[in-house]
């Protein structure tokens, strides 16, 4: 089986920098979402309003009206509807695409398909092995570190009575 070029181009290096944008679907609305969305509208792929490409952040309200704030006191921005509902859509089709590749590639070479499987499994063993062995002592020196700690308190508990009834 060949591989579509689509997905061949997923894996390819193509020295896009990332940049302090604000990110919808861990993707740049500014850099990428917002000239992706204005190129569909102009080939008739989509048919997103104007305001919404034109101010795609729009200011969070609370179910009483009231402007949402953050915990630490920043006003909250949420992206317009019409533009999370397409990078929704547009999320969704890439993870069928996926599915639908990986499905067609299981088919058309199980054997090769299994075989990776299978190497992919023998080199986690030594990685699973030793991750287990490091969070099992992690997990017993909390423990060790609780029982001294509720040990100290149980002792510093019976002075206090012992020095009340005294």
């Amino acid at each position: 089986m060949e591989t579509p070029n689509y997905i061949k181009a997923l894996l390819v290096p193509n020295g896009h920098k990332k940049t302090g944008d604000r990110r919808v679907w861990g993707i740049e609305l500014a850099g990428v979402w917002l000239p992706f969305l204005i190129a569909t509208n102009t080939t008739g792929d989509t048919s997103i309003p104007a305001d919404c490409l034109g101010a795609p952040l729009r200011l969070a309200f609370n179910a009483d009206g009231s402007v949402k704030f953050s915990k630490t006191g920043r006003p909250q921005f949420k992206v317009v509807k019409e533009v999370a509902d397409t990078v929704k859509l547009v999320k969704e089709n890439f993870v069928a695409g996926l599915i639908a590749h990986s499905t067609a590639v299981a088919k058309d070479n199980p054997e090769g398909y299994q075989a990776q499987i299978d190497i992919a499994k023998q080199a986690a063993e030594p990685i699973i092995a030793h991750d287990r062995e490091k969070l099992d002592s992690a997990i017993a020196e909390q423990m060790a570190q609780q029982v001294e700690r509720e040990a100290k308190t149980t002792k510093r508990g019976k002075r206090e009575r012992e020095a009340v009834t005294a």
